[in-house]
């Protein structure tokens, strides 16, 4: 059986469209809002406090961070099995870095700390297969550059 992850062909014809939802209310100073996972996992509240300074509450940054320490995790774990190497953990810190750039706020950097324990495996060969698992991981391909479609409408 192949994997779906990272450079296999799909073992499902057709995989799941996952979607979240968020709301604002107000400007964007004094305003608030609030973030949604489809699957109920997460609620939250966010606000310009807690995106640009250090306020309570979540972030788009950090959902972005969690999404891609998770598909990373994932991905590390696939390869060093397609490769012989069973993982007993995989665990991964992303860091999504936040800066103004020509006025406009910018996702400059996302940088990736991951541990594992493979029994067995050389260092090497292991920063070999992460490597392989950073490109392959789907949230690093959609964060590299991906089609960003809108449909929009007032109500």
């Amino acid at each position: 059986m192949t994997s779906d992850i990272p450079n296999h062909q799909p073992t499902h014809p057709s995989m799941p469209t996952r979607s979240a939802d968020a709301t604002w209310t107000g400007n964007l100073p004094d305003g608030s809002g609030t973030m949604q996972l489809e699957s109920g996992a997460y609620e939250g509240a966010y606000s310009f406090r807690s995106r640009f300074e250090d306020g309570d509450g979540s972030n788009p940054e950090e959902l972005i961070a969690a999404a891609h320490a998770g598909c990373y995790s994932m991905a590390l774990s696939n390869v060093l099995a397609e490769a012989g190497h069973d993982p007993e953990s995989v665990n991964t810190t992303a860091d999504v870095t936040l800066q103004m750039v020509e006025g406009d706020p910018t996702i400059t950097g996302i940088h990736l700390t991951t541990e594992a324990s493979v029994p067995g495996l050389d260092a090497d060969t292991f920063d070999e297969h992460a490597a392989a698992a950073k490109e392959g991981c789907p949230v690093s391909k959609a964060l590299a550059g991906t089609e960003i479609t809108l449909d929009a409408s007032l109500t």
